[in-house]
């Protein structure tokens, strides 16, 4: 029986013990929830480029990137077969508002509502993007307004309630102290609630960091890779992903309009187009010759940013670009590729786990809130599942480890982190095998991994934290000698 069928099954008989109270319809809900898409979080102080980089994701300018005040709201971006934005008041029932699309976002009439008064919008879209992961934008931390501040903390460090979001994307320009306060915040050794293993932190607007060079990608990728290994970062994030979320989002709804523009710029040698991009003021001012209006500039500017429209007219030297080769050139420049294949490796493909945990958080609390008739029985299974489901002790020890809690060798743990699928749950990326490695090759490694591990475990030297972690990992290299011996 899998891991969601436990936790569904758990759900089932809870509903029955409270049948007739207000509670039935919330752990139906949350039995419901096991089914749904993924929800991911996307969080970061204010003016770090939280919505830019949820359009990005999601392939359409839906969310506002401006200070008005829809950005003060949670809101909530989901697939679905119509176009419809729910108001979801903190008193009184959900209604339906009306909305437009201004410059691609969607700007919702609030109908006189406060802004403090609206607990959530919903916003249902038709996308294939979101199939998979309902998107939730949250205010920025650090708001003066300690109201706006609060909100993003109760969506992902709720204190009386389940957390809604399975998973989180922080987005950081540099670690502030508030950044790591927020992300404790949430940080549990336990599955309860998301921890280390289910956040993921974004270097946003990375290409800044260069001041719009042509190598700020590269600079940002070395800032990254130091913060990942910092022993603070990796105590609540995953890994440290750097994205130029502007170039990413406007990658991904590019127009022919804006490449016939930035053509214009890329027949200038590119001696003069570097001294057009020295500053703001010299490009919107400067070159009458280059036929755009003062208005197409600043358009340029406000899509593309100093550094994106250096690379773009740089990539339409080339001959025969096209406007396609120059979105996928410019997507995968951003950043956006690799952090799809690191929300792919760590948070979709252990979707199961995630929201398995989610679900059995909300069973906890009710269960110590609202205790009923067999509380206790559901107490013990309740607890039986969470000890015994592999994906959760897996879960555990990547918390351990983050934590500085289990001792040993550097290389030893990182054969533990990747073993156990802190990196990526996929089986060549646990046993740190290339992608294209042969069923023998991956047979093998597992085989060697196995062996390996079980002589810690029995070594009478090795510390107790490490025996507990390499049992885990034997768990988690027998669990793939079994799913390579089924693929034979």
């Amino acid at each position: 029986m899998t891991l969601i069928d436990r936790t569904r099954g758990v759900l089932q008989r809870a509903a029955l013990a409270y049948r007739g109270t207000p509670h039935e319809a919330r752990l139906v809900a949350t039995a419901a929830r096991l089914d749904a898409p993924l929800r991911v979080a996307v969080a970061g102080r204010v003016k770090s480029g939280k919505s830019t980089l949820l359009n990005a994701l999601v392939g359409e300018r839906l969310a506002p990137t401006d200070a008005g005040e829809c950005t003060r709201i949670v809101t909530w971006y989901g697939d679905g077969h119509t176009y419809r934005v729910v108001l979801h008041p903190r008193v009184g029932e959900p209604r339906q508002v009306p909305f437009r699309r201004e410059d691609g976002a969607v700007e919702v009439d609030l109908g006189g509502t406060p802004p403090e008064d609206v607990d959530q919008l919903t916003v249902t879209w038709p996308s294939q993007a979101l199939r998979t992961v309902t998107l939730i934008d949250t205010p920025g931390i650090g708001s003066l307004s300690e109201a706006v501040s609060r909100r993003a903390w109760e969506v992902l460090a709720a204190e009386e309630d389940e957390t809604p979001a399975d998973a989180v994307l922080y987005l950081m320009r540099h670690l502030h102290s508030g950044d790591v306060e927020f992300l404790r915040a949430f940080q549990d050794t336990e599955v309860s609630r998301p921890n280390p293993v289910n956040a993921i932190g974004v270097l946003s607007r990375a290409d800044e960091i260069g001041v719009g060079r042509p190598d700020s990608m590269s600079s940002a990728r070395r800032i990254a890779a130091r913060l990942s290994a910092d022993p603070l970062v990796r105590r609540v994030v995953q890994t440290v992903v750097p994205m130029a979320g502007l170039l990413a989002e406007t990658a991904v709804t590019l127009t022919e309009t804006e490449v016939a523009h930035l053509r214009r710029i890329a027949t200038q040698p590119p001696r003069t187009v570097e001294g057009l991009l020295l500053s703001t003021d010299r490009f919107l001012e400067q070159m009458p010759e280059l036929g755009l209006t003062s208005l197409e500039r600043q358009h340029l500017l406000d899509r593309f940013g100093v550094f994106g429209i250096r690379l773009a007219s740089t990539l339409l030297r080339r001959d025969g670009v096209t406007a396609t080769d120059l979105s996928r050139d410019l997507v995968a420049r951003s950043g956006l590729d690799d952090l799809n294949g690191v929300l792919a490796s760590l948070f979709y493909r252990r979707r199961d786990v995630l929201k398995s945990r989610s679900a059995l958080l909300a069973l906890d609390r009710l269960l110590h809130e609202h205790p009923v008739g067999g509380s206790v029985a559901l107490s013990g299974e309740l607890e039986e599942v969470t000890a015994s489901a592999h994906p959760f002790n897996e879960l555990r020890v990547l918390s351990a480890l983050r934590a500085g809690w289990v001792a040993g060798k550097p290389e030893v743990l990182a054969d533990l982190e990747h073993l156990i699928g802190g990196t990526g749950t996929a089986v060549h990326e646990r046993l740190r095998l290339d992608p294209e490695s042969g069923l023998p090759e991956r047979t093998a490694a597992a085989g060697q991994a196995l062996a390996r591990w079980q002589r810690r475990a029995e070594n009478p030297m090795t510390p107790h934290e490490l025996v507990v972690a390499a049992r885990v990992a034997i768990r988690s290299c027998e669990g793939l000698l079994a799913d390579l011996a089924a693929a034979r």
